[in-house]
């Protein structure tokens, strides 16, 4: 097979790439060259939101093409049209942000998308998502795959929120863990992710999927604990009830990273995934997860990267000092 990754060299597309690699598949990467390709992959190089910006994708045709872009959707159009009579199968790597507010726990495909343009220019995270899914579709048709990816974890992250659990681990030390700590969770592992749109391209599946862990694959308990283990600093967590959190102004989500509660927690960890697992999505362990990125994290120096588009997260630990040592003193 041949795939053609747009992007390739960061998080999702990186794993992308390494994923088809594995599988003996003849891979080209397309993106501005400003990080160096995996070995054993050709490279194509252009600025998809400049004019002219694709003339390297002008020539060559592929089984597969892997787009993974977060921005102004016209570029996904622009993109899939000028591919779309000379590869087979076109897979967007999109995100369940795209589903209109509240969406309650447990709903699955058919829930209301936000409203968005294949033609729009860049604007919020969940409209530039659903009008790129348009220009794919539109370009590409049933040969698309919308792959709707939740919580997306494991080496290579380049948001933080896994990395930073694993720094704070490693610094040990009483930890402000939030509660409630067995409310489960529902992510995915970025290899997983690649390796299950690879598949389901190869095998002409279309259409779009959340892909995502069940609801409940792990809980907030077992992944720190898990986050704890690993790094072998004696971390004790010291679990809070997510209303005194909020009471006391700790945001969650960005402060203490995937910690969430009401309908952000209905949202993010209540998706239904069966169409997904019915076409062949396996999540690996929570523990390989976790162990591999703190592996990763590690050999880079212990500082993950960090997209320039996406927030800073973690708790201050000043802040974090002071809430423990009130509480512990009954404050």
């Amino acid at each position: 097979m041949k795939v053609l990754v747009l992007g390739g060299t960061e998080f999702v597309g990186r794993a992308v790439v390494e994923e088809a690699v594995a599988m003996g598949w003849e891979v080209t990467v397309f993106n501005r060259g400003s990080h160096a390709p995996p070995a054993g992959v050709t490279a194509l190089h252009g600025d998809r939101s400049a004019p002219g910006g694709l003339a390297a994708l002008e020539r060559g045709e592929w089984d597969v093409v892997v787009d993974t872009w977060s921005w102004a959707p016209v570029a996904v159009r622009d993109t899939a049209a000028l591919l779309a009579e000379r590869a087979g199968r076109y897979v967007y790597v999109s995100s369940r942000s795209v589903y209109a507010d509240p969406v309650p726990f447990g709903a699955g495909e058919s829930a209301p998308v936000v409203a968005a343009s294949a033609g729009d220019g860049d604007g919020d995270y969940a409209r530039n998502k659903a009008g790129a899914e348009l220009g794919a579709v539109a370009a590409f048709g049933d040969r698309a795959l919308l792959a709707r990816a939740g919580l997306i974890l494991g080496p290579y992250e380049n948001v933080g929120r896994l990395p930073w659990w694993l720094s704070r681990m490693a610094r040990g030390g009483p930890v402000l863990a939030p509660g409630p700590a067995e409310a489960g969770l529902q992510y995915i592992d970025a290899r997983d992710l690649a390796g299950w749109c690879l598949r389901a391209a190869a095998r002409g599946v279309g259409g779009a999927f959340n892909v995502v862990s069940p609801p409940g694959f792990t809980t907030m308990r077992e992944l720190l604990e898990i986050c704890a283990r690993v790094t072998g600093a004696g971390a004790e967590l010291r679990w809070v009830e997510g209303e005194r959190l909020l009471a006391a102004g700790v945001r969650q989500w960005t402060e203490l990273p995937l910690w969430l509660t009401g309908e952000g927690y209905d949202f993010m960890y209540g998706g239904d995934v069966g169409k997904a697992v019915a076409a062949g999505l396996e999540v690996r362990p929570v523990e390989e997860t976790v162990a591999d990125t703190w592996a990763w994290l590690r050999s880079i120096g212990g500082k993950a990267p960090m997209r320039p588009d996406r927030p800073a997260v973690g708790l201050d630990p000043a802040v974090e000092a002071k809430l423990l040592g009130g509480w512990a003193s009954g404050g």
